[in-house]
C-alpha cells in the first residue's frame, strides 16, 4: 500500500467508542462510531447483536447518553456543528425523536444526568448565564440552578432525589466546587477544598436509594477518588501508592471501584475493594485506555490502543468485545519516551520516527490542545500520516498538561503561552542535540490551544521554526473572549486572572497578535466559520495584521467547529497540511 493510501486508510477505518449500557438493562447499550464517515450514535442489543443508527446530523454527534432503564437514548443536537442547540431523545427500540425540553431556548451543552423515574437534569449555557434545568415528563421545565460563573450537572442518583452540580462560584472555574441538591433546589451538601483544589463529581452509586457520590479531589496534588455521602457528610478518600492521575467508576454492586490510572502517557487498571480496602491490578496490554467500565459479573470492558496498534474494545476476560466494521487501520510505529530538563522541571515528551530516511529528520512538533490535556501512547492517524510522509513527530507534555499532577497542570500563571513554549523549546534543543531533528527543518503545529501556541511560537521564537500550521487557534485573547462560548469565557477568567477589562496587560502579553510583526516563517491557518471556541473574527484580525506586514500565509476555512467528526474533512485537512510542509520544508 502506498504511503498516501495507508494514512488515509487509518482515517477511514471504522472506529467506535466504549459501549455505555443501561444500569437496569445492561444488555441495552449505545456507542458512537464513524462507520458512515462521520461520528454518530448507535443502539446495540447485546442479546440479539442487532445494531441501529440513532442519529444522523450533518456534522456528526458528539454527546449522547442512555437512561438507566434502557428506554431512551439522549443526544445533543447542533445541526451547524457549533455546539449550540438542544437535547433530544428517542426510544431505544426506535421511533421519532423529540426535544427533551422544548420550552427552553438553545444553548451550549454542559452535561445531562438521568434517573430511573424519568426525571432528567440538563445544563445549558447562554447569554452570560449557566443553568441546570429539571425536566419531568409532561411538566414545564424548572430551573434548578443559575449563576454567572460556570456550572454543569455532574450526576443524579438513580431514584432522581439527588442532583450533583459542579460550579465555579468561588471564582475559579479550573478548580470547581461540588454541590448536591434535591429536586426542590434545597442544598444537601457541598464540598469546597479551597483555592487550587477542585472537587469534581463523577456518579452516584449504582443502587437505588444509595446516596454515595463518587468524586475526584486534589488534596494530595493529583486527581484521586473520593466517596462522599452528602447527607451525613461522611467522606472516604481512596489513596494509591503508584504515581499518576486517577479516575474511577463504580462496580455494579457498589462494593468496589474500578481505578483508571494515567502515568507517563500510559494507562493502568485496578480494582479497589471498598469493604476491605484491597487493591488488585487488572492486566491490560501496554498502551492507553480511553475508557473503562465494569460489567455485571465483575469483568471490565475497555477501549484500548497504542501508538503502533489501532483501537479495539477489549474485556478483562480476554475477549474482544466487538470488532469494527470493515478492514482495520494499518499499524504505525511505536513511540519513544524522552525526558528533558526544563526551567520548570522535567518535561516528558513522545517521539515517533519514520521508518524510512536517515536522521536528522524533518520534524514536526504537534502540540496538544487543552491546555488541560496530554499526549499519550495512543493510536493517532494524524501522527501516523506525518511519519509516513518522512517526518519525525515530537509531542511535548508541557507545563499545563494533565497526567503529571496538579502542580504541573496549574503552572500556567502570569505568563500563559510563554511557559508552554519554553518547555517546547527545551525539547526541541534536546532532539536537535541528539541528532533526531534537523534544526533547519522543524515545523510547529497544533489544534485549538496547540494552534494558539503555534501562532505565539512563530511570533516569539521566530528563529526556531521553519514554518507553522495552526488549526482553529486563539490569535487574540481579548477578541476571542468577546465572541466565544460562556464556558470558554469562564476558563479565560480563571486562567488569566479576570476578564480583559480586569487584566488587559496579561491578555495582550499572551496574545499572538501582539507579536505578529516578528513572524518570519510561512504559516498555514485552518479556521472554522461556526467556531464558538476559537471564533473566526479574532483569526481574521490576525490575518489582516499578517497581510499588513507582508508575511507569507495561507488560510483554509470550513463550516463547523466539529470538522474532526467528519472523516472526509479530516482527510482533506491532513492532506493540505502535509502538502504545505513539503512545499516549505521539503
Amino acid at each position: 500500500m502506498k504511503a498516501e493510501e495507508r494514512w488515509q486508510a487509518r482515517f477511514r477505518a471504522s472506529r467506535m467508542t466504549l459501549p455505555s449500557w443501561a444500569r437496569q438493562a445492561p444488555n441495552r447499550a449505545i456507542y458512537r462510531s464513524n462507520a458512515t464517515g462521520k461520528w454518530e450514535v448507535y443502539a446495540w442489543d447485546r442479546v440479539t447483536g442487532a445494531t441501529r443508527q440513532v442519529t444522523d446530523q450533518p456534522k456528526g454527534t458528539a454527546y449522547a447518553a442512555i437512561d438507566p432503564t434502557g428506554q431512551w437514548i439522549y443526544w445533543f443536537a447542533d445541526t451547524d456543528g457549533d455546539e449550540y442547540g438542544q437535547w433530544w431523545r428517542r426510544p431505544f427500540t426506535g421511533g421519532p425523536g423529540q426535544p427533551v425540553a422544548p420550552d427552553l431556548p438553545p444553548g451550549q451543552p454542559g452535561g445531562i444526568a438521568l434517573s430511573t423515574t424519568g426525571v432528567a437534569a440538563i445544563s445549558l449555557a447562554g447569554e452570560g448565564t449557566f443553568r441546570v434545568h429539571l425536566v419531568r415528563e409532561g411538566q414545564p421545565t424548572e430551573t434548578l440552578y443559575e449563576h454567572t460563573e460556570a456550572a454543569w450537572v455532574a450526576a443524579m442518583s438513580l431514584d432522581g432525589s439527588l442532583i450533583a452540580i459542579n460550579h465555579g462560584e468561588y471564582g475559579d472555574f479550573r478548580h470547581p466546587a461540588l454541590r448536591v441538591v434535591r429536586q426542590n433546589g434545597h442544598v444537601v451538601g457541598e464540598l469546597h477544598d479551597g483555592p487550587g483544589r477542585g472537587v469534581v463529581g463523577l456518579s452516584f452509586a449504582p443502587i437505588v436509594g444509595d446516596r454515595r457520590l463518587l468524586a475526584l479531589h486534589e488534596r494530595r496534588s493529583r486527581d484521586e477518588p473520593l466517596v462522599w455521602d452528602p447527607v451525613t457528610g461522611e467522606q472516604r478518600e481512596i489513596w494509591l501508592r503508584d504515581p499518576g492521575d486517577l479516575h474511577a467508576e463504580w462496580y455494579d454492586d457498589g462494593r468496589g471501584l474500578l481505578i483508571l490510572r494515567d502515568d507517563r502517557a500510559r494507562s493502568h487498571l485496578h480494582r479497589y475493594d471498598l469493604r476491605g480496602g484491597g487493591l488488585t491490578p487488572i492486566e491490560t496490554p501496554h498502551g492507553v485506555i480511553d475508557e473503562a467500565r465494569p460489567r455485571p459479573g465483575g469483568h471490565v470492558e475497555y477501549s484500548w490502543s497504542s501508538a503502533s496498534r489501532p483501537p479495539i474494545v477489549r474485556s478483562s476476560n480476554g475477549q474482544v468485545v466487538v470488532n469494527p466494521i470493515g478492514p482495520p487501520a494499518p499499524p504505525s510505529v511505536p513511540v519513544e519516551d524522552i525526558d528533558v530538563e526544563g526551567e520548570g522541571g522535567r518535561i516528558h515528551a513522545l517521539v515517533s520516527r519514520p521508518e524510512t530516511g536517515q536522521a536528522p529528520y524533518p520534524t514536526v512538533f504537534l502540540l496538544h490542545g487543552g491546555p488541560t490535556a496530554h499526549d499519550r501512547d495512543a493510536f493517532s492517524p494524524t501522527v501516523a500520516a506525518w511519519v509516513d510522509a518522512g517526518f519525525a513527530v515530537v509531542r511535548v507534555n508541557y507545563r499545563g498538561s494533565t497526567g503529571y499532577g496538579s502542580a504541573w497542570r496549574d503552572a500556567l500563571h502570569g505568563d500563559v503561552g510563554h511557559i508552554e513554549l519554553a518547555d517546547v523549546a527545551a525539547v526541541r534543543q534536546w532532539v536537535v542535540d541528539h541528532g533526531i531533528a534537523d534544526p533547519g527543518r522543524t515545523l510547529l503545529a497544533g489544534t485549538a490551544w496547540g494552534g494558539y501556541l503555534t501562532l505565539l511560537g512563530l511570533g516569539t521564537q521566530p528563529d526556531l521554526w521553519a514554518c507553522g500550521i495552526a488549526a482553529v487557534p486563539i490569535a487574540c485573547h481579548q477578541t476571542s473572549y468577546e465572541d466565544e462560548a460562556e464556558s470558554l469565557r469562564a476558563f479565560h477568567r480563571a486562567l488569566l486572572g479576570g476578564s480583559p477589562e480586569e487584566q488587559p496587560e496579561r491578555y495582550a502579553a499572551s496574545s499572538p497578535i501582539t507579536y505578529v510583526d516578528q513572524v518570519k516563517s510561512p504559516l498555514l491557518i485552518l479556521a472554522a466559520e461556526n467556531d464558538t471556541r476559537c471564533p473566526l473574527r479574532q483569526i481574521e484580525k490576525y490575518v489582516t495584521k499578517l497581510e499588513e506586514h507582508g508575511r507569507h500565509h495561507e488560510v483554509y476555512t470550513y463550516d463547523a467547529i466539529r470538522g474532526s467528526l467528519v472523516v472526509a474533512e479530516r482527510i482533506a485537512q491532513t492532506a493540505l497540511q502535509l502538502e504545505f510542509a513539503r512545499k516549505h520544508i521539503g
